[in-house]
């Protein structure tokens, strides 16, 4: 049976959390498990990766379900944070450097309406490939700009 770790002092089995109270943080917020914790792995390597200096600024999807944890989490943490309702079931959670989030809080939360200098800032500040991010810029203006002389 392998032990995860919920968050510092809890730790529980996948397969035993059914059959035990959940205990409960701050605020009324009770700790994922089961599906719910498969749920956020994913985030919860984000936050590793930031803790770590590898990431300045995150951008992860995930179910609304899990908000109220999330922002438990970041808050504990003291990372700052942005979360932007996607759907009735989704949610866009932007986390790290505070000057990034500020940044990025000027933006459209419609992330698909982004002009294409913010879609490319975006793609830049979240460490996508810069040569990648030039072409997808370039496409998203239609070829507009004339090329280089040189």
């Amino acid at each position: 049976m392998k032990i995860q770790p919920i968050s510092s002092g809890y730790y529980y089995s996948v397969k035993q959390t059914k059959n035990i109270s959940t205990p409960v943080f701050q605020g009324g917020i009770k700790p994922p498990f089961g599906e719910a914790l498969n749920d956020l792995k994913v985030f919860m390597h984000h936050i590793y990766e930031y803790k770590k200096g590898l990431r300045s600024l995150i951008l992860t999807t995930e179910k609304s379900s899990n908000k109220e944890y999330i922002k438990y989490r970041l808050e504990k943490e003291n990372i700052p944070y942005l979360i932007h309702d996607v759907s009735d079931k989704m949610i866009n959670v932007f986390f790290g450097n505070e000057d990034c989030i500020k940044v990025v809080s000027t933006f459209d939360k419609h992330l698909n309406k982004l002009p294409p200098e913010k879609d490319f800032m975006l793609g830049i500040m979240l460490g996508y490939d810069k040569i990648l991010q030039c072409k997808r810029y370039m496409q998203r203006l239609g070829g507009k700009i004339n090329s280089p002389k040189g």
